[in-house]
């Protein structure tokens, strides 16, 4: 059992590389259907009732995932900072990474606000343009995630 504490990081690491991943993969492609799918079919055939049970249950999964990716990510941040050489690229990644994400909260965050709130932004440009822009951010992020994996693993190979 000398081995046991050994794998416990690594098994820590595993579990939080996984929940940042599916929180990620569920944000962008429950943003994805619900742009793409849901709302063209609300359009075709308007049901008030049920488009506000599904935004509210939206924004639960949304808000659901920004917590998971919130602690997730910032474990896996101090990770990978305490490697010694990750260099200037995977840094710069990183940093463009968390500030696009932190927009994408932000913005989620001002899409889930009240109801008057939404009311009265719908007719806005911003309002209208809101959803596309949060779907493109979400899989500029997610895409970031993957170009820091291969510069990892690159950093590793160089070593």
């Amino acid at each position: 059992m000398d081995w046991l504490p050994a794998l416990l990081p690594q098994g820590l690491l595993l579990i939080m590389r996984v929940i940042h991943t599916l929180a990620a993969a569920t944000w962008v492609g429950g943003s994805a259907m619900y742009l793409l799918v849901v709302q063209p079919a609300l359009r075709l055939a308007p049901a008030p009732e049920l488009a506000a049970k599904i935004a509210a249950r939206f924004r639960r999964l949304v808000n659901g995932c920004v917590g998971l990716l919130l602690v997730s990510g910032a474990f896996l941040t101090v990770d990978r900072l305490t490697e010694t050489s990750l260099g200037w690229p995977y840094l710069l990644t990183l940093s463009v990474k968390i500030a696009l994400a932190l927009a994408l909260f932000a913005l989620a965050f001002y899409l889930g606000q009240s109801a008057i709130r939404r009311l009265a932004r719908r007719s806005s440009r911003f309002a209208q343009v809101a959803p596309r822009l949060m779907l493109a951010l979400g899989v500029v992020v997610f895409a970031l995630g993957a170009l820091l994996n291969i510069l990892f693993e690159a950093s590793l190979t160089n070593r």
